[in-house]
């Protein structure tokens, strides 16, 4: 049932890649996609921090996960530099314990 399954998942991404290079280049060429293109890896980007950031399965969580975003969030708005961003927001995590997800796990 898994091999089954990852063989579907394999041919609809090649599918859905091979879409994308099939378009004719006018479509690509237009003003409207040359402005949208830019935006959406940064629009991928944020939509998975935010799944990583509040949710827990299929539950929405308002943890330390959502509290070292924040601390990560003000050192970029201070300029600092990428590793000292990475490791406040790290070190903030670390510092607390996650009371809602450990008493999720002992349910």
């Amino acid at each position: 049932m898994i091999w089954g399954a990852l063989l579907v998942a394999s041919v609809a991404c090649y599918a859905i890649k091979l879409a994308g290079l099939s378009l004719p280049q006018r479509y690509l060429e237009g003003p409207r996609v040359q402005r949208i293109i830019p935006l959406l890896p940064v629009a991928l980007l944020a939509a998975l921090v935010a799944t990583q950031t509040f949710a827990t399965g299929r539950h929405l969580v308002l943890d330390v996960r959502a509290a070292a975003l924040a601390i990560a969030a003000v050192a970029v708005l201070l300029r600092a530099p990428f590793l000292v961003v990475v490791v406040a927001g790290a070190a903030d995590r670390r510092r607390h314990r996650r009371p809602f997800a450990d008493a999720l796990r002992q349910r």
